[in-house]
């Protein structure tokens, strides 16, 4: 079982930076690949990032390569994803999710993590 809480979210100019975090209980946090997931307001959620338990391997969306960089820290139970060159269609609701069986399932697909947080808003401004 894992619980993850997020943070970081918030209104940011056009432009700006952010750095998300997710907090994650559970003895087993570094068996599980975990991932970022955004949605807004009137659209399914969508992958944005993922990360392979050992930390070798990140997957990204192509809307996000190259402004968004995702990364965990195994001893502090901490995924991160430091989102950069924001733009207004990045606006949504940033969820961290958790999947022991991701990496088989497929890290993009919303479904192969049965654990998620409550979410963080990213609001950017034009």
């Amino acid at each position: 079982q894992v619980q993850l809480v997020e943070s970081g979210g918030g209104l940011v100019q056009a432009g700006g930076s952010l750095r998300l975090s997710c907090t994650a209980s559970g003895r087993t946090f570094s068996s599980y690949a975990m991932g970022w997931f955004r949605q807004a307001p009137g659209k399914e959620r969508e992958f944005v990032a993922a990360i392979r338990w050992t930390g070798g391997s990140t997957y990204y969306a192509d809307s996000v390569k190259g402004r968004f960089i995702i990364s965990r820290d195994n001893a502090k139970n901490m995924v991160y994803l430091q989102i950069s060159s924001l733009k207004p269609e990045d606006t949504a609701a940033y969820y961290c999710a958790a999947g022991l069986n991701a990496q088989a399932m497929g890290l993009t697909n919303p479904s192969s993590y049965p654990y998620w947080g409550q979410g963080t808003q990213v609001t950017v401004s034009s």
